[in-house]
């Protein structure tokens, strides 16, 4: 039987969702995944390879248990694909409208270093789109969120510290003819050093500022920084949460060379290079 409740809604029924009550919901169960992830972090953890050499750990399948049991009692009837579970097959999921993109724990890499740059990123989709996303980093205990326009309320995005302090963000140009760009610490390439030397021929001088996984594009969101490229291949689930902060913090997420936001449908689950900005609808050139 059907739920009566707001956020027991079926793939195919696009009816609207109370996208900041969701939001409280979503935020809560990613600092319960982080909580689990801190939990294997301070152990001796073992690490193995999958079948495309990328490592996983104890951690990221217990953050996605977490998340996916929690998302089962908040929208029971809205699927997931998650980074750690076997992915539906395009007949099963080409009829999906809404649903959601897990990454259990994005940066894995960093959390093998202990580093602490790693991130538990959740984002619902809705015709491709990303309408509302999370981005939570467990070490540091900040998370960033952020839901777009809906039901005559304006997009939003903010900052939750680890005191408890909530802040909106917002990207912000550059100032002072200095432009700062978030870079990779395990994916950089040529044609990432290329972008970077073209903002260095646009604005002038260029700081770099290295982290690892989801946060990166947050700290484009919160005005830290003004660009991310990344031009390389990623995943719907390594971007969609991070993106939907982005878009509701005035920026974008763009196909290198395309200048269109990437979008979560079609039967592959990979994006091309993109370039996370501040500024919305950029025509990112290679």
């Amino acid at each position: 039987m059907a739920s009566d409740h707001a956020t027991d809604l079926g793939p195919l029924d696009l009816a609207p969702l109370d996208l900041e009550r969701l939001r409280e919901g979503i935020v809560a169960l990613a600092d319960a995944a982080g909580a689990a992830i801190l939990k294997i972090y301070a152990t001796d953890f073992a690490v193995t390879k999958k079948a495309d050499a990328s490592p996983v750990t104890a951690a990221d399948v217990a953050s996605q248990r977490v998340i996916i049991e929690g998302l089962a009692r908040l929208t029971p009837s809205v699927p997931v694909i998650a980074e750690e579970s076997q992915a539906p097959s395009f007949a099963e999921r080409r009829g999906w409208r809404r649903f959601w993109l897990v990454d259990p724990l994005d940066g894995t890499k960093e959390f093998v270093k202990r580093n602490g740059e790693f991130s538990v990123n959740i984002a619902l989709v809705e015709d491709g789109v990303p309408v509302l996303g999370v981005v939570h980093a467990p070490v540091a205990g900040i998370t960033y969120t952020g839901v777009a326009a809906h039901a005559g309320h304006a997009a939003s995005a903010w900052r939750f510290d680890a005191e408890g302090g909530a802040h909106p963000i917002h990207t912000r140009p550059p100032e002072n003819g200095v432009v700062r760009v978030m870079v990779s610490r395990s994916h950089s390439n040529e044609a990432t050093q290329a972008f970077i030397e073209k903002l260095r021929q646009e604005y002038g001088a260029v700081e770099t500022i290295a982290r690892g996984s989801a946060i990166k594009s947050c700290l484009v969101a919160d005005g830290t920084a003004h660009f991310y490229p990344r031009l390389g291949p990623t995943m719907w689930w390594d971007t969609a949460a991070a993106q939907a902060v982005l878009m509701a913090a005035g920026g974008e997420m763009v196909a290198n060379g395309e200048g269109l936001p990437l979008r979560y449908s079609g039967d592959v689950l990979s994006n091309p290079g993109f370039v996370a900005s501040f500024l919305s609808h950029l025509s990112a050139q290679s």
